[in-house]
């Protein structure tokens, strides 16, 4: 039952292979079985590889299968359609495009397997790619507001400035009236006379001034502190919506930007082992020698080439013959006096019946 279902996946003949002899028959169930073994190995590569796309593992099972079984169905086809002869050269042509296709094949399917071998390494190089992408963001988000903090905390140095400055006036004003008082400058006279009183007043001016400035600059210190904080908070919000779009950066394409950083060896053995396995059917029937079973098959074909040519050479002699016995009949006709007579008088009749029809269109129209 088993060389007979892979008899069946090698796409022979099995009324000529039946007519073989055991070693014969064998090749062909080795090349069923590698036929079989690839599109087994085709559904696998193929479901994990639509599960790390989809991650949905029964819509990669079922994609999976459908892949695999239109693989298996192509092998058979060109393995079957590849006719054994003298020229290898022959052969390779015959199975270039499934070549082809298997290159394409090997390099879709291996990608995947790559991804899931090496994903160690992948995720590292995407988390320095991540890093790298998140001080990016935030260089670039706080360029949006450095400018605008930058400028009201200008503003608020500025109005801390004037306060420094003019508490500093009253500090000198508080110490030259107080020297006054104590006889150290001006009048050198100790006591409160109308010089220190004087002094005394500009002192109280400026303390009121420095009272007042202190007040209205509060306002608007505070106000612009509150300012630079909804700057502050605005920023870090735009960096922290920002984050999980970077967090998220491993999608497919990533990790094979990321994979395409490693070394090239490693990828390149396993592309090799899966363009193998996918060639494989192929290798096999071109590595088979030209036995028992091609020789019947081209009899087989030749006996129907040279059936097909004979019928059509009876049809082409019996056509000619006929075309022959048409022009011999029809010549024959025309020298017949009496059917001459005949058209002769029915083509009078049919001139006299349009002159009378055309003679009555003429009077209706007069």
């Amino acid at each position: 039952m088993l060389k007979n279902f892979f008899l069946t996946c090698s796409g022979v003949d099995k009324n000529l292979i039946e007519n073989c002899s055991n070693g014969e028959q064998n090749k062909y169930v080795g090349i069923g079985a590698t036929v079989f073994f690839t599109a087994v190995m085709a559904t696998i590569a193929g479901s994990y590889a639509l599960y790390a796309v989809f991650d949905n593992l029964y819509v990669a099972i079922f994609f999976g299968l459908i892949w695999g079984l239109l693989l298996f169905n192509l092998d058979r086809f060109i393995v079957s359609t590849i006719k054994k002869s003298d020229s290898k050269l022959k052969e390779l042509l015959q199975a270039t495009p499934r070549i082809i296709l298997a290159i394409i094949i090997a390099v879709v399917i291996s990608k995947p397997l790559e991804l899931k071998l090496f994903e160690k390494e992948i995720n590292q190089v995407l988390l320095t790619e991540k890093n790298q992408m998140t001080l990016d963001n935030k260089i670039q988000i706080a360029q949006q507001f450095t400018a605008e903090i930058e400028k009201i905390n200008s503003e608020i140095s500025s109005l801390k400035a004037e306060i420094l400055s003019k508490e500093n006036e009253t500090i000198a004003l508080y110490e030259t009236y107080i020297a006054e008082a104590e006889g150290r400058i001006g009048t050198q006279k100790l006591g409160k006379g109308p010089v220190y009183q004087e002094k005394r007043e500009k002192h109280d001016t400026s303390l009121i001034a420095l009272s007042q400035l202190k007040k209205e600059s509060s306002e608007k210190i505070h106000n612009k502190e509150t300012a630079v904080a909804s700057l502050v908070s605005n920023q870090k919000l735009l960096e922290t919506k920002s984050q999980p779009i970077i967090s998220n950066f491993d999608g497919l394409m990533a990790s094979i930007n990321a994979l395409g950083q490693l070394p090239a060896l490693p990828s390149l053995f396993i592309f090799l082992l899966f363009l193998a396995i996918e060639t494989s059917p192929i290798i096999a029937k071109l590595l088979a020698s030209k036995g028992e079973y091609d020789y019947k098959l081209e009899e087989n074909e030749s006996a129907i080439k040279t059936w097909v040519q004979q019928q059509m050479h009876q049809r082409e002699q019996m056509l000619q013959a006929d075309i022959s016995i048409d022009h011999k009949v029809y010549r024959d006709i025309r020298e017949d006096e009496e059917l001459y007579s005949y058209k002769q008088k029915m083509a009078r009749e049919l001139m006299k019946l349009q002159a009378a029809s055309f003679y009555k269109k003429q009077q209706k129209m007069l």
